[in-house]
């Protein structure tokens, strides 16, 4: 790399937005895995309660079951099969958890609508240089 390049590399990291991205992927983040836990640990166990003590992560649809490896009659070993499942609370969890955020996220962008100021309209423009020009024709023309 030339030093040109690194320079031009710095100054394009060091750009305003660019930080803010990545200010902004760290919150993201963080605030994903505080979301992750309240859901996991506060709102699924008491969703739980609410529809007789229902754990949604083990919930699965079943469409084969597993086996372990074996041994048939003729001394054939039979391999073992993995379950293959549809596993439909996992997704209902992970959508409430989208829900919160989506909703989380739609209040802050809302207070954050509300508390920038109005700006004032902008002031009506001078006339322009073809306007002064006509108005000046006109009042000749008056005379």
């Amino acid at each position: 790399m030339t030093m040109g390049m690194i320079k031009e590399f710095k100054e394009f990291a060091m750009k305003g937005n660019l930080v803010d991205m990545a200010v902004a992927f760290v919150m993201g983040a963080a605030f994903g895995k505080v979301t992750s836990a309240f859901i996991d640990g506060m709102v699924m166990p008491l969703i739980g309660q609410l529809t007789g003590g229902v754990d949604f992560n083990n919930k699965k649809f079943v469409l084969t079951k597993a086996t372990a490896e074996s041994t048939d009659a003729a001394g054939n070993v039979v391999p073992a099969v993995a379950e293959v499942a549809v596993k439909w609370g996992s997704f209902v969890t992970v959508a409430i958890e989208f829900l919160v955020i989506a909703f989380v996220m739609f209040m802050v962008i809302k207070a954050i609508n509300r508390m920038k100021k109005a700006e004032p309209p902008p002031a009506p423009a001078g006339p322009s240089n073809e306007e002064k020009l006509l108005m000046e024709i006109r009042d000749a023309l008056k005379k």
